[in-house]
């Protein structure tokens, strides 16, 4: 079987690497398309997929930029998929795939774990053939979306406890940082988010109290160029940028906290069994809710509430899923 696989954004790797190596394992060919956009391509890269750019980059902030981005992204994607001959077309959220997909008359199914991105579910999800979904959204949300059974399959956990299960953090992303210091890990708002168009003045909070105390060392992952320069702009001491896409799994795993205004670092945190806390400005979803009831997650309210310590090793709690079982919904 000829399947096509479309990454649009970072968290998207991780999610498909293991996908990726089991599909070629059963001896089906896989090819990996890719829009320019936050670390995505650095990060193929890291994990050695091999890709094929497509289409122009994202579009940035606005609607008029995403659309200008969508109507410029599909007839480049048709381009490329009509020779190819493929059977199947998998993808978490691009909606140029499914669209593209169902176009060409490929099946497609399509992965998210957020329910409140309505516009691009109105796209994607209407377009697609299967679409799947953790267990802890309600299927009345869903169904208002255009994704009822047979179309709606849906998987128990989070989605990072299934890409996860063999992960097993790498010591040298820790390299170089002083064992006594607190580890933090710290990952802006999706400001280009449609999801998240408004500001996020706690998170600023959070940077400034991190930023100045002598007993944290920060690394900060920004997603965009522009978050970069703000960030460095702060001159704050405790503050951390890489320069390249790093190993950003083994430094969840290894920090002693994790603070994340999006979504998917969190449920890293959780998967992994790190201290999580969510400045998350936009409406949450039905995982974050239920991570926050059940207390693996917690809500900010202020910058000040952090707890800023270092973790002992019996903290931590893995759930790990097996992987397959998530590719068997998806491929159907």
């Amino acid at each position: 079987m000829r399947v096509w696989i479309d990454i649009t954004n970072s968290p998207h790797v991780p999610f498909f690497r293991p996908l990726i190596e089991l599909l070629e394992e059963d001896s089906h060919e896989v090819t990996v398309t890719a829009r320019e956009y936050a670390q995505t391509l650095e990060l193929l890269d890291l994990y050695g997929i091999s890709h094929h750019v497509v289409g122009p980059r994202h579009g940035g902030a606005g609607l008029a930029g995403k659309a200008r981005a969508l109507a410029g992204r599909l007839p480049a994607m048709r381009r490329f998929a009509r020779p190819r001959g493929f059977d199947l077309a998998l993808a978490h959220g691009s909606h140029e795939l499914t669209l593209t997909a169902r176009s060409l008359g490929i099946p497609s199914a399509t992965a998210h774990d957020y329910e409140f991105a309505t516009l691009q579910h109105q796209l994607g999800l209407r377009a697609a053939t299967r679409a799947i979904f953790p267990e802890a959204i309600p299927a009345d949300r869903l169904a208002r979306l255009g994704a009822r059974p047979p179309k709606l399959v849906r998987y128990p956990g989070l989605k990072e406890e299934y890409y996860l299960a063999d992960f097993k953090p790498d010591p040298a992303a820790v390299g170089g940082v002083d064992p006594a210091l607190v580890l933090a890990v710290v990952r802006p708002p999706p400001e280009v988010s449609l999801y998240h168009r408004h500001g996020n003045p706690l998170f600023a909070e959070v940077l400034e109290r991190l930023g100045r105390d002598e007993s944290v060392h920060a690394v900060v992952l920004p997603r965009t160029h522009e978050q970069r320069q703000a960030i460095r702009a702060l001159s704050l001491p405790s503050l951390h940028m890489p320069e390249e896409a790093v190993d950003a799994q083994s430094l969840v795993a290894l920090a002693d906290l994790v603070v994340s205004a999006g979504g998917t670092m969190n449920r890293e945190a959780v998967a992994l069994g790190t201290p999580v806390y969510t400045t998350f400005a936009g409406r949450l979803g039905a995982v974050d809710e239920q991570l926050i009831r059940e207390g693996r997650l917690i809500l900010l309210a202020a910058a000040s509430d952090l707890e800023v310590r270092k973790r002992s090793p019996v903290e931590s709690v893995r759930v790990r899923r097996e992987p397959r079982r998530l590719l068997e919904l998806m491929v159907g």
